[in-house]
């Protein structure tokens, strides 16, 4: 057999002219295809883990990439607070139910308030009935008794002197 025709012998030909099934196609795509996705899914993993140490080398390296350079920013703290962070959802719900307790305790220490000086008033009004009431029975049992009127009776007319009775 010469070795330049294209004979029957397929093992030593480099490009065989039969497709493999479709089955070893599939296979070799999913094998492809789960080979990028796992390396895909080892760099985000890799640059989560050392994203800025990477950034870091990357712009050492070339001084045109240094706008990969993390970016350090500035923390500023107003001066009566102690976290730099923000607040989560939590702490800032817990923040407004503390914000309306206390906007609750102010209105129920005013209602206290004028509560108290209701019944102040109220207290004074009373008193000042009750002096009154008692002016009222003072006078009273000071006015002298009135004088009894005398019965008057019905003048019974005379009867005349003895007379004998006629009948």
């Amino acid at each position: 057999m010469d070795e330049t025709s294209h004979g029957a012998d397929s093992k030593n030909d480099n490009f065989p002219s039969i497709r493999p099934s479709r089955r070893k196609r599939a296979r070799r795509a999913l094998a492809r295809f789960l080979i990028a996705f796992c390396i895909g899914a080892a760099a985000t993993l890799v640059w989560q883990s050392y994203g800025d140490a990477a950034r870091g080398m990357i712009a050492n390296s070339s001084p045109q990439l240094s706008w990969l350079a993390p970016q350090a920013a500035p923390v500023q703290t107003p001066p009566n607070t102690v976290a730099s962070a923000t607040p989560s959802p939590d702490q800032q719900q817990l923040k407004a139910m503390l914000l309306g307790m206390v906007a609750i305790r102010q209105r129920v220490d005013q209602l206290a308030v004028q509560l108290a000086a209701g019944e102040e008033r109220m207290t004074n009004e009373i008193t000042k009935l009750r002096a009154a009431q008692q002016e009222i029975v003072d006078k009273i049992s000071v006015l002298p008794p009135r004088p009894a009127a005398a019965p008057t009776h019905k003048p019974v007319p005379p009867t005349p002197p003895s007379q004998p009775v006629t009948r």
